[in-house]
């Protein structure tokens, strides 16, 4: 088995100083988050650079370009809904440590996602959904075939790169389908297929203090289902414990007293 991915979330422009970051072209802030979540055990960091409708070409290839000069190559999703600022970032990508993440698509608006995955040869996160959020796991299956019937039209490896995502939803008010959620990542897994989403829509609106319990409480059962990977803070050190407890009682990762240190 493989270990789990995680892909690191802090670079998000929805967080006030890395928009800054962003918008300015100020290199500090981005590598000091990206190094925070590289030591504390990122596999992937996504690289969320909002709309970006005036210059997000431009903006995703400094972004790529500068994360992959100073961390080794690492690993990137590409996350925008400007679909020529993904494709502008992967034309400098370096494929070293791994292929692209192109986050995402969906069944409806947001499915030539997955043409431009294939395209390219990256990998896409593949919600299911369509309009609005699915109902029930029957509606989940619909669209996840949809999305897969795409990939496999574009001659994609549906089995390894399409990573399905359940949508994790909000606990406080949507309690009575967790349950739900985790039963549809079976389904995936069962199916040979690889499996991630937004953990921390499960804890949203939460006090501050609970939501890494409720997270690592959620993980440890997703993980249990079958989840191969998660886009998360890595820097939640009660996450990460978990995460790589998970991967040694699966079997994933050979055990050593470091294991945490790893």
């Amino acid at each position: 088995m493989a270990k789990f991915v995680v892909i690191g979330e802090r670079l998000s422009a929805t967080a006030p100083a890395v928009n800054k970051a962003f918008t300015e072209r100020d290199p500090e802030p981005i590598l000091l988050r990206a190094k925070q979540q590289l030591d504390a055990g990122a596999t992937y960091l996504d690289v969320n650079i909002g709309p970006a409708e005036n210059d997000g070409e431009d903006l995703m290839k400094w972004a790529v370009q500068l994360l992959q000069s100073n961390f080794d190559n690492v690993p990137l999703a590409l996350d925008t809904a400007n679909a020529a600022a993904i494709e502008a970032g992967i034309s400098v990508y370096n494929r070293d440590k791994g292929k692209p993440i192109v986050n995402s698509a969906d069944a409806s608006g947001r499915i030539q996602y997955v043409d431009l995955a294939a395209a390219n040869d990256a990998i896409v996160i593949a919600l299911c959904n369509g309009e609005g959020i699915a109902k029930d796991n029957d509606e989940r299956m619909m669209y996840m075939q949809t999305l897969m019937e795409r990939g496999m039209e574009h001659g994609m490896d549906v089995e390894n790169d399409m990573w399905f995502d359940p949508l994790f939803l909000v606990t406080k008010g949507m309690q009575d389908k967790q349950m739900e959620i985790l039963e549809f990542i079976k389904m995936i897994s069962d199916m040979g297929m690889k499996s991630t989403g937004g953990l921390s829509n499960n804890s949203n609106g939460m006090p501050k203090h609970i939501r890494p319990i409720m997270d690592a409480a959620m993980i440890a059962m997703a993980m249990m289902q079958g989840l191969t990977s998660a886009i998360v803070n890595p820097n939640d050190l009660r996450l990460m414990e978990t995460i790589k407890s998970c991967d040694i009682i699966k079997n994933n990762n050979l055990y050593a007293d470091s294991y945490l240190e790893i």
